[in-house]
């Protein structure tokens, strides 16, 4: 082999690593590993933009054909009177009790913030969300099975996902609120984020509500855990542990369980029920993608690496991931797989040993042929 030629070899293999690690300089392989989780290889969801600058999203029935505007949905409530920032309107959402009110309030005060350009401001969350007398709380063990809950199967997945969007409300406005403190180093555009979170699950509670009610039923009509408020109040001293247990655990989750409770219902022959359900898991890919977004931006300026940074939270937090994952779905929300499933890191790490195996092969046969050209003495 003469120089040009290992030259080139050798140019080829490290173009190949800087595809594979989305680096531009060559560094140890133990550093290199590293920065492949690094923030400029986590890809953003293509819609977050158009999400964003979307106007205000009065769709809060569900009709013959699907989501309209409920035309008699006013802003007359009269409990925002008084106040002018987007954390004391969160407060008030969190302190109230009837879930139907409290969903009416969510959509009303972010569509205050934002039409009246008002600042998020500074308030301090209630200690917990205030509930409503039912349904009655249990621990996730002494929850009814479909047969024994005295609910109909697709009725009673309704009810289980209505209790996930109601406490969907309150995790986004304690996410605005607990946080408010911290705006001028979150800057105004995270608030903004979770505000439009928490007014997308106001939006799907009030239809699960509806759909409850055609079906004879009501929130309430059986017992329901209290396991995500749990998890919300485990992260309630650090930003970055509220970012990666609530949208990158907990809402995740909903884009993996989202398929396959459209295909129960339609298997269950309730075709109405299920266009919510699918309307619902495809608008929760902007709440994962938010997620993502800020998690990666907090620690970038903190100076860390974002894909350590949530493993090492989901440790310190004893928070589980559980599969099965919907891979689709969360590459389509800006998960790097190699943040949930172990798998597709030692893929990588077996990819960059073989390459550094071929580099390191190169590298002694040019110096091989570098020794053979050397002049004798």
């Amino acid at each position: 082999m003469n120089s040009g030629s290992s030259v080139s070899s050798m140019k080829c293999l490290i173009h190949g690593i800087q595809n594979l690690v989305g680096i531009k300089n060559m560094v140890p392989t133990k550093q290199l590993i590293t920065r492949a989780c690094w923030s400029n290889n986590v890809p953003q969801w293509s819609g977050l933009q158009k999400w964003r600058d979307s106007s205000m999203n009065q769709d809060r029935l569900w009709g013959q054909k699907g989501p309209q505007p409920l035309l008699e949905l006013t802003s007359n409530l009269s409990e925002l009177d008084g106040l002018s920032s987007l954390a004391e309107m969160g407060a008030l959402v969190l302190s109230t009790p009837d879930p139907l009110q409290k969903s009416k309030l969510s959509h009303f005060a972010y569509s205050k913030w934002k039409q009246n350009g008002l600042p998020v401001g500074v308030c301090q969350p209630p200690v917990g969300p205030s509930r409503p007398a039912k349904p009655r709380l249990v621990s996730p063990k002494e929850i009814p099975s479909p047969k024994n809950s005295g609910l109909p199967l697709n009725a009673y997945m309704l009810h289980n996902l209505a209790h996930v969007e109601l406490n969907a409300i309150d995790l986004a406005w304690d996410t605005v609120v607990r946080f408010s403190p911290y705006v001028e180093l979150l800057g105004e555009g995270f608030f903004a984020d979770f505000a439009h979170v928490a007014d997308d699950e106001s939006r799907h509670f009030s239809w699960c509500s509806q759909r409850l009610a055609e079906l004879g039923f009501s929130y309430g009509d059986m017992p329901a855990h209290n396991l995500l408020w749990r998890e919300c109040a485990k992260s309630s001293d650090s930003v970055t542990a509220r970012l990666a247990v609530i949208p990158l655990v907990q809402e995740a989750r909903g884009l993996d369980a989202g398929p396959r409770l459209v295909k129960k219902l339609i298997g269950f022959g309730d075709s109405r029920t299920s266009n919510i359900v699918a309307q619902i898991a495809n608008e929760e890919v902007a709440h994962v993608a938010v997620g993502v977004y800020w998690f990666v931006s907090v620690c970038q300026k903190m100076g860390r690496v974002p894909c350590t940074t949530f493993k090492d939270i989901l440790s310190e937090y004893n928070v589980e991931l559980k599969g099965p994952f919907n891979v689709q779905a969360r590459d389509e929300a800006g998960i790097p797989r190699d943040w949930y499933d172990p798998s597709s890191n030692q893929e990588k790490n077996k990819q960059l040993s073989e390459v550094y195996e071929r580099l390191a092969c190169v590298i002694s046969m040019e110096q091989e042929n570098s020794n053979l050209n050397r002049p004798p003495g």
